[in-house]
């Protein structure tokens, strides 16, 4: 397994964008992933009961199809959600043209979207602009480059990611790319937005990539917040062209380390672009009764508005820790509780560390990305965790969204 610095495409796929009119930007906003063939499909899709209208259609095709996609079309500027039948409609309309202009059928498309609530999405854009970006797709660096830059919204920078292993004396190649800054806190179910496209050219069949695709997810996406709120558009998309040649069977770990390296990469690379962001902070929680208890000690502490004031202003405020930590609900013991914020030991069973460097302590949180360390000494349960502080910048941002 290696990780690539520079854009490493899987075979099978093809990508393009173009401007559909969507952004009052003017930017490109409309971008194509197309398999060759209809590849095996995995996904997983936000927790939020308010479901924008491109996640239900993607559930019913791909129950439809048995788990395949030929092709995914994304959209930037408008999420097509709380809109009611018209939205449904919309994705539907886009499906429909989609399979027409590439021959392959309405419920082997996969349509996104990402973008302002509650607006009617102007679906006669998208299908104008179709036949532009069927023209342009391609295989290389800049046409995948195409759709990071495309599927962005208010993120400041693409996000992507590339991976390969040897399966059977044969190059597999595995690519992500994302989007994602605010409203950040992915709950993914089978467990503005978050939309991953994760791509590989090996051969594995969709009873296989779904399970491996939810293990990378529990130990990435399911690992981080911005702020703590779950978007009603969140997707994550996993697609094997084979085009590799190289069959991957259940319980290849190699691969499906790979597969996580990549979601995990994507996953910081979307908490480091946090809507006004000056810090990026790694919980390492340990000694937990269970990992899924130490993942609810590290929410708890990830949404506290008060523990992520204190980051913002580098102030050393243990205490609020400790309260988080209380209020999750994970069984703890106040007086066993140690934490560290990287080397300096801030708090000793429950209290204040007999050495505590307050000027230390300071200092070190005035890092762009810094790691706190918290063993609870309950158990063997422990969870890595990646999130932000809380900015002024972040109330500007949402304060005018939508105006």
């Amino acid at each position: 397994m290696s990780d690539v610095s520079t854009f490493l495409i899987p075979e099978g796929f093809r990508f393009a964008a173009t401007r559909a009119g969507l952004k009052a930007s003017g930017r490109p906003d409309f971008s194509l992933i197309v398999a060759d063939g209809a590849a095996s499909a995995a996904a997983a899709f936000t927790a939020n009961k308010v479901i924008a209208a491109p996640l239900i259609v993607d559930k019913a095709n791909l129950t439809a199809t048995g788990g395949k996609v030929r092709v995914v079309a994304i959209n930037a500027g408008n999420a097509n959600c709380a809109a009611g039948q018209a939205g449904l409609d919309a994705a539907n309309a886009t499906c429909v043209a989609v399979a027409k202009e590439f021959g392959c059928t309405a419920e082997e498309v996969f349509p996104s979207s990402t973008g302002i609530i509650g607006v009617p999405l102007p679906v006669e854009k998208l299908i104008a602009a179709l036949p532009t970006v069927a023209g342009e797709l391609g295989s290389e660096s800049d046409h995948f480059q195409q759709v990071a830059q495309a599927i962005l919204t208010t993120d400041l920078v693409e996000k992507t990611a590339f991976a390969r292993v040897m399966v059977d004396g044969k190059e597999v190649r595995i690519a992500g790319v994302g989007k994602g800054s605010g409203m950040i806190h992915p709950q993914l179910v089978p467990h503005a937005t978050m939309l991953v496209y994760l791509l590989t050219d090996a051969e594995i069949a969709p009873e296989v990539l779904q399970p491996m695709l939810n293990r990378a997810i529990e130990l990435s996406f399911n690992r981080i917040s911005v702020d703590g709120d779950t978007s009603t558009n969140d997707t994550v998309l996993l697609l094997a062209s084979g085009a590799s040649g190289a069959v991957v069977e259940a319980g290849n770990g190699e691969f499906e380390a790979a597969l996580t390296q990549v979601a995990t990469s994507i996953a910081r690379q979307i908490v480091a672009d946090g809507e006004g962001v000056q810090h990026v902070v790694e919980l390492r929680i340990k000694g937990a009764v269970s990992d899924r208890e130490a993942v609810t000690v590290a929410k708890a502490i990830a949404h506290s508005p008060l523990v992520k004031t204190a980051w913002a202003g580098c102030d050393p405020n243990w205490g609020r820790l400790v309260a988080a930590i209380g209020y999750s609900g994970a069984e703890i013991d106040p007086e066993r509780i140690d934490i560290w914020f990287g080397e300096l030991r801030i708090c000793r069973n429950g209290g204040r560390a007999e050495d505590l460097d307050q000027v230390a302590a300071h200092n070190y949180l005035k890092q762009e990305e810094f790691s706190i360390t918290i063993e609870l000494n309950q158990g063997t349960g422990s969870c890595v965790f990646w999130t932000t502080d809380l900015t002024t910048e972040y109330v500007h941002i949402n304060a005018d969204y939508s105006t």
